[in-house]
């Protein structure tokens, strides 16, 4: 970066290169910088050490207009041994400045600048500093008489005293020339700049900002090439507090050494970064750097800590502390390092064998489980069964607190810290740090852990608790678990409640897998092995298996029975952890009773009991029902949220994307809908888990037939004919089962197949009992409804709608209201009766709009302007039907010259299907050929582009025109639906 007179930035070449990752965060800081210095005096940067001031500075020159159009720049960037060298600041400045302006001053303030530059003797008395001064002040106006000057001071802090004088003396006397200023200065966190008066009045402060935890990981994994574990990710973050610098030393650190494992991971500190820190720190007398050093060590210090760990006055050596800035004593007694860096680069900087004293001294201080045993492991790092002890009870006692990664890793660190000796407790503690794993969503690490078990212990019981974490860490994927379960029971043969965890396994394998009479019979039996052994929760577990097997192959009451023991057993539905599955399932049982507002009562009711306390597998579950219930409630939004949180917890497994999917359909769009119920469709045959399977499919049949359009029907119709299939392999037969079937025969319809919808219906109604919910029975009519007005029969289909809308209004359905009540005013505008459509779709768009139903509301709102589109129209067609959307498609195509056969191909329908909506076609146009419907739609085309183009033709409407139009309202995807309007 040079001027015409040679003089130079010397931090050009990094200037020009910084790049993305080096502001990353601090871009918009830049841009307002640069819209400063361009409109005032100058910027100053300030932070604490490592925060990226210089990096900004050397991207503002980079970019500055005043340094890159011929102007000077001076360059000054001191260091902490520069501030007691008199002049030496002054000196840097004016390195590159041209001797024809170091002449500029008058003979005695250019002699007095010449000895401060060491080009004479140096000053030495008041008058020979002020005539430096005046030199100083001259020099830059000699600069600025030739083009603009730009001061760059990277360190006000450790700028001489002298330099600084100077500086001030003459920024004040600078106004009105060009002459600018960019510096920074380093100030400790939440402090203000100290060195303003070496800066031009009016100069800009901006506080350089830490960086975000997202930022903070993003120029790490730049740095590194790759990513950290997620745990040393975050105990990076948490240290470094956004300071980039810290961030990026950190990395580095952690990727060469390992890290403790008894506090989480405890960072290794460069030692540079604890010379940068500490310097003055490592002067203070011995007993302060004890003091010190316990704060450092606890988890949350205070003087009274200190005091139980034997420091009789911690208050007087932390005030030494405190004047160096290292730490401070806030309200309480609490103590707080000035960065959560200084107080690991104080650990760090000890001897281990004082670490470890420290540690020793806090076990013996400190009350809390989980805390005491962490500082017991630091403090002997070696197998102890004393040790492993305290962490596996402090591991046990976690897990009640709901803090499953905690659990985990104490436990984990339990079994290492058990002797050589003992393998069957260095095994069981494994397992159970693998278990603790499962709770907290590391599927993998639980795995791993219990593989271990697996391959190495002789003991049988073990063998068989092992497994047992392997099938509960395969998540929704058991139907490879077969052999898992036989070699297990093969170990646990003689063992009634080693057998019955097994069977109680292959129930659950058997109900995702769709052997529901094999789940059923395992279910009982391990009911039956657990009340021989006396083991209460796998009984109960057992039962609540074969209550949800039961309302699966509809057996409700029984499944009501199982349901009821099941409670008893566990001493009533407010009993603790163990009843959470059951008070599940009676939510879902009454769900699909239509009991819905009790339903979502216990739901929610379980979920803030449970939220704090429960493991991944129990949340998901719950928020998975809650969902289903906020649908079917109609609070779409609600349900939208409660899938996110459920996607946050296990994104890509098949109950989450079923859960996004179901939301989607509510309150998204139908395209959202179809991309994650095709997610969760992949999910669950990728795990052979045939129940979410059979949910996720009949989302993704509910989410094509939200388009209501031919191709959307068409995809639906193959996505649930898949759950028809299904649920006939499945013998399932639970409510949800025959709205699916209500589906299919919807889409159906739309494709013109009304035999075929016939034929599911028939099948569903065969199946309705006097148990069956009033859902069921509206689901049904509706598509029968559908079913006759597409047969040309549109008031019956009326009057079954009407039924199944009356059914609704006396029920908490308000989605199924909406869908009943736009397919009723489909019907009515089809057959002309505007007046009963606007009202019915009116109510539809309403209630939908209210409930956040936003793919309906826009079902609704196409309605709604076909309606308008029929009454702009007029009456000349008045008597005729419009066409459905599958007849109109129809039409298109045989209007264009493809034959029966092409058209069933192209639409996928039979060609009887086609035969008979042609039928209806000529009817419903007013044609008897094939040749005239031909004419027809050409006529139709041309009334098209009229209506579009009003200025294209003459306006007239001849006779054949009248008989057949283009709809403009709601055209799916460019294709003409064909109406009878005109």
């Amino acid at each position: 970066m040079h001027d015409d007179r040679g003089c130079r930035f010397p931090g050009g070449g990094r200037a020009a290169a910084v790049g993305g990752r080096s502001l990353t965060g601090h871009r918009e800081l830049l841009d307002t910088a640069r819209a400063e210095l361009t409109a005032g005096p100058g910027v100053l940067f300030h932070g604490p050490p490592g925060i990226g001031k210089s990096t900004l500075v050397a991207a503002l020159m980079a970019s500055s207009a005043h340094a890159s159009s011929g102007g000077t720049v001076l360059y000054c960037s001191p260091a902490e041994d520069d501030a007691r060298l008199p002049f030496v600041g002054l000196i840097d400045l004016f390195a590159g400045v041209p001797q024809s302006c170091l002449d500029a001053p008058a003979p005695e303030p250019r002699a007095a600048l010449s000895a401060a530059l060491l080009h004479g003797p140096e000053p030495a008395d008041g008058r020979s500093r002020l005539a430096v001064r005046v030199a100083v002040l001259d020099v830059l106006r000699a600069l600025a008489a030739t083009g603009p000057v730009v001061l760059v001071l990277d360190g006000l802090q450790w700028l001489d005293e002298l330099t600084a004088e100077a500086l001030a003396f003459a920024v004040r006397r600078l106004g009105g020339l060009n002459v600018r200023m960019v510096a920074t200065e380093r100030v400790s966190d939440g402090e203000q700049p100290e060195r303003l008066r070496s800066c031009p009045p009016g100069v800009t402060e901006l506080a350089v900002p830490p960086l975000t935890d997202h930022e903070v990981a993003r120029i790490v994994r730049a740095d590194l090439g790759g990513d950290l574990p997620p745990d040393v990710l975050r105990a990076i973050q948490d240290t470094a507090a956004g300071n980039p610098l810290y961030a990026l030393e950190l990395g580095r650190a952690a990727r060469q050494g390992p890290a403790s494992v008894a506090f989480g991971p405890t960072l290794p500190v460069p030692r540079r970064l604890r010379t940068l820190l500490l310097d003055r720190a490592r002067t203070l007398p011995e007993a302060v750097r004890h003091t010190l050093l316990l704060t450092s060590t606890a988890a949350r210090p205070s003087l009274a800590l200190l005091r139980a760990a034997g420091i009789p006055d911690p208050a007087a050596g932390l005030a030494e502390a405190e004047r160096l800035g290292v730490a401070t004593t806030v309200a309480g007694g609490v103590i707080r390092f000035r960065h959560p860096l200084v107080r690991a680069a104080v650990h760090a900087d000890a001897p281990e064998s004082s670490r470890r004293q420290a540690h020793a001294l806090l076990a013996q201080a400190v009350g809390e489980p989980v805390e005491r045993a962490r500082h017991l492991a630091c403090a002997r790092p070696y197998e102890d069964e004393d040790t492993a002890r305290a962490l596996m009870s402090a591991a046990q006692y976690a897990r009640r607190d709901g803090s499953f990664d905690t659990a985990f890793e104490l436990a984990g660190l339990a079994a290492h810290r058990t002797p050589g000796d003992r393998p069957a407790a260095r095994a069981d503690r494994l397992l159970a740090a693998a278990e603790y794993a499962c709770d907290a969503g590391r599927l993998k690490e639980a795995a791993e852990t219990a593989g271990t078990v697996l391959a190495a212990s002789a003991s049988a019981r073990l063998r068989v608790r092992a497994r047992l974490v392997l099938l509960r860490s395969a998540g929704q994927a058991l139907e490879g678990a077969h052999a898992l379960i036989r070699d297990g029971l093969r170990d646990a043969e003689g063992d009634p409640e080693a057998e019955a965890w097994l069977h109680h396994w292959a129930a659950v394998r058997g109900l995702l897998c769709g052997e529901l009479e094999e789940a059923a019979r395992d279910a009982r039996h391990a009911a039956r092995q657990a009340a021989a052994a006396g083991d209460t929760e796998t009984r109960i577990g057992a039962l609540a298996t074969l209550a949800r097997v039961l309302s699966l192959v509809g057996e409700p009451a029984a499944a009501d029975r199982a349901l009821e023991e099941a409670l008893a057993l566990a001493g009533g539905p407010d009993s603790g952890p163990q009843n959470w599955r059951l008070i599940r399932m009676r939510a879902i049982l009454a769900l699909d009773s239509d009991r819905v507002t009790e339903a979502r009562e216990q739901t929610v009711g379980l979920l803030a009991a449970i939220e704090d306390f429960a493991g991944v597998e129990e949340m998901v579950a719950t928020l998975v029902s809650l969902t289903r219930i906020q649908v079917r409630a109609g609070h779409c939004r609600e349900a939208l949220h409660t899938a996110e949180r459920c996607s946050h917890a296990m994104a890509q497994a098949a109950p989450a994307l079923y859960a996004a999917a179901l939301a989607a359909t509510a309150g998204g769009t139908a395209d959202e809908a179809r991309r994650l119920a095709e997610q969760a469709v992949r999910a669950s045959e990728a795990d052979g888990d045939r129940l979410f399977l059979l949910r996720a499919l009949a989302v993704l049949g509910q989410a094509e037939l939200l388009t209501g359009d031919p191709r959307g029907a068409a995809a639906a119709v193959e996505a649930l004919q898949r759950v028809r299939e299904l649920a006939a392999a499945l013998r399932a037969a639970d409510p949800p089962v025959l709205h699916w079937h209500a589906d299919l025969a919807e889409a159906l319809v739309v494709l013109g197949e009304t035999d075929e919808a016939g034929t599911v219906l028939r099948e569903a109604w065969a199946r309705v009992t006097g148990g069956v919910p009033e859902s069921v029975r509206a689901a049904l009519e509706r598509a029968e409804g559908l079913r006759e007005a597409a047969g040309g029969r549109a008031k019956e289909g009326a009057a079954r709608l009407r039924a199944a809308v009356d059914r609704l209004r006396r029920l908490p359905l308000p989605v199924e209201l909406v869908r009943t009540l736009i397919a009723l005013g489909a019907v009515e505008r089809r057959s002309r009766r505007r007046g009963a459509a606007r009202e019915v779709l009116g109510e539809a768009l309403e209630t939908a709009t209210r409930i956040g139903a936003a793919p309906l509301a826009a079902r609704a709102r196409d309605e709604l302007s076909r309606l308008d589109a029929g009454e702009r129209s007029g009456e000349a067609g008045a008597g005729r039907l419009e066409l459905t959307p599958t007849e109109a498609r129809i039409a298109e195509l045989v209007g264009g010259g493809a034959t029966n056969r092409e058209v069933a191909a192209k639409l996928f329908i039979s060609v009887k299907t086609v035969e008979g909506a042609l039928s209806r076609v000529y009817r419903k146009v007013g044609v008897r050929s094939r040749t005239a419907l031909a004419h027809a739609m050409a006529v139709a085309l041309i009334a098209s582009t009229a209506a579009v183009d009003p200025g294209g033709g003459d306006g007239q409407v001849g006779p054949v025109e009248q008989s057949v139009t283009v709809s403009q309202a709601g055209r799916p995807q460019g294709r003409r639906t064909f109406d009878t309007r005109r």
